[in-house]
């Protein structure tokens, strides 16, 4: 549990990422609540957390502030969303699983969530708005874009990047040296071993381009 000295932590929204970073804030941060837009969904939940709208924002000026929207219907819009809360980058948390492994050699960016699990290693970057989910590995100088969800049990290896906005499905392995253009969405289970380019969708192993309509 936290001391309270640690600093308070407000969770953007109340989803299932927000839920699953509370397991993971250890005795670095001290949990205010969860802020969401849906009414339904304030005051306090089934667990006792308080749900609160979005002034408290305001109301809790001292509060650093974790958002982790998005899903794999919804993650094109990340940046908008994160972006319209109205939040200052140095006002953004950066919150990692005490079981979680990050390199000295590693660059994190601001507003990230890395679950437990998580290997990351040296000379790799992991940007702004990013979260990765349980037991994924992100090998030597692999960089990860802005925006980006990385679901569980992910290999992303040597050299990889990962581009803006992108979406990879759990159990997916990206080859060395490999690049993912932005917004891209790459499916449960797959395979990547050739590059992807942006706006597409590649599911399968190997892993091959869909139609957008088959989404």
């Amino acid at each position: 549990m936290a001391s309270i000295q640690a600093p308070r932590l407000l969770i953007f929204p109340r989803n299932g990422n927000g839920v699953e970073a509370l397991d993971c804030l250890g005795e670095a941060w001290r949990f205010a609540g969860f802020v969401d837009d849906t009414p339904e969904k304030q005051g306090v939940d089934a667990y006792g957390h308080r749900v609160f709208g979005r002034p408290s924002l305001v109301d809790l000026p001292d509060a650093h502030v974790l958002a982790v929207p998005g899903a794999v219907a919804s993650y094109r819009s990340r940046r908008a969303v994160i972006e319209g809360l109205g939040v200052g980058a140095d006002r953004f948390a950066r919150v990692i699983h005490p079981a979680a492994r990050v390199s000295s050699l590693a660059r994190i960016g601001h507003n990230v969530l890395i679950m437990a699990g998580v290997v990351i290693t040296s000379n790799a970057m992991v940007g702004n708005h990013v979260c990765i989910l349980p037991n994924t590995v992100i090998h030597h100088d692999a960089t990860i874009g802005d925006w980006t969800l990385i679901g569980a049990n992910v290999t992303i290896a040597g050299h990889a990047t990962v581009g803006e906005n992108c979406y990879i499905g759990s159990g997916s392995s990206i080859l060395n040296g490999l690049r993912l253009g932005d917004r891209c969405l790459v499916g449960l289970g797959s395979n990547i071993i050739r590059n992807v380019a942006a706006d597409a969708t590649v599911v399968g192993n190997p892993g091959h381009p869909i139609s957008r309509a088959l989404r």
